[in-house]
């Protein structure tokens, strides 16, 4: 109980001298619902993302030893040891669980960070279908492919709000009966279902292909990764495919398309030959997510049907209208 007591007054100490490291205009901007995102850059600038607004320059500017002090308390915080040969932290803020990016010297020319705000609400997919965001004959097929047990892809470049429409589609009923196992590296992704278990990764200890592999002893109904960026992803897609069924993942890629030539590079940090057909085969539906205007969307969603020589095989997923992709095509 004692050793309980002084970590939260430690914590609280911490929390305090955070607070009064960042400017003013930082603080407001994380208290703010509609902030998405902070970033400090190496020239002092600050700049601001705030829903429906898009990235707008703060009048404010942080001088240097500002920036760093601020990268040395999360540091602190989390326990990394910061140095000219490991100038990079990357941690969560106490309490929110921002998601917090700094980097020093050599790395940057000055010291620069970045914040990623967790949704202050979520979102469902009738609320996507109001907002005009999601057409409801998607939204209908989405909610199919769920019930279906589909292995849902969600691709997206940064920022176009990826794990917010995870979270909408894990929000779904066709979860709530079936035990879920939920892997990332941040503790971003919420679940309506009872039978929940989340892990996440450990910096330099264990990865998101170890968590894969160990997830495989849980007895997962349903397997979701917040994020594939390695060699997991071919862990990931063996797992899907191996009595799994019904997952969801996200990656970054430019399209529907590329998702799946990214997916074929993801994989080939672990085998020596793309797995073509096996992506063919776990992989149902991929749906692409886009910023524009400070506004995010679903612009486009397949349904992976197969492979032949020319590629893979996709429809639109609310059409019968079929379609080729290239093998690599990255468009």
């Amino acid at each position: 109980m004692l050793a309980n007591a002084q970590k939260r007054e430690m914590d609280e100490r911490h929390i305090s001298m955070l607070r009064t490291a960042f400017c003013s205009v930082i603080r407001d901007a994380l208290a703010d619902p509609d902030t998405i995102e902070i970033m400090a850059n190496p020239d002092g600038s600050v700049w601001i993302e705030k829903a429906g607004r898009g990235v707008v320059a703060s009048d404010h500017r942080l001088e240097p030893s500002d920036r760093e002090r601020v990268i040395r308390l999360i540091a602190s915080g989390t326990g990394e040891a910061l140095s000219r040969e490991s100038p990079v932290v990357s941690a969560e803020l106490p309490r929110d669980g921002a998601r917090f990016e700094g980097l020093l010297p050599p790395i940057s020319i000055a010291p620069c960070f970045s914040i990623r705000k967790p949704a202050a609400t979520q979102f469902t997919l009738d609320e996507y279908t109001e907002q005009g965001a999601l057409t409801p004959a998607l939204a209908a097929s989405l909610r199919a492919a769920l019930q279906d047990r589909c292995n849902i892809l969600i691709a997206g470049g940064t920022s176009s709000g990826k794990t917010t429409f995870t979270n909408a589609l894990l929000a779904e009923p066709a979860f709530r009966d079936e035990r879920i196992v939920i892997l990332e590296d941040t503790r971003e992704l919420t679940c309506a279902a009872r039978n929940v278990v989340q892990l996440r990764t450990l910096r330099d200890h264990v990865s998101l292909k170890h968590l894969v592999r160990s997830t495989m002893r849980l007895r997962p109904d349903r397997i979701v990764v917040g994020e594939v960026r390695g060699p997991e992803a071919l862990d990931l897609l063996k797992a899907w495919n191996t009595g799994h069924p019904g997952g969801v993942t996200t990656l970054h890629a430019n399209s529907a398309r590329g998702a799946l030539a990214r997916l074929e590079q993801l994989t080939l940090e672990a085998a020596r030959q793309a797995p073509v057909a096996l992506i063919a085969d776990a992989i149902d539906v991929v749906v692409f997510m886009n910023r524009s205007g400070g506004k995010r969307r679903v612009e486009e969603a397949l349904r992976v049907t197969g492979n032949n020589a020319d590629g893979y095989l996709t429809e639109p997923l609310s059409s019968p209208a079929l379609s080729v992709v290239s093998q690599g095509d990255a468009s």
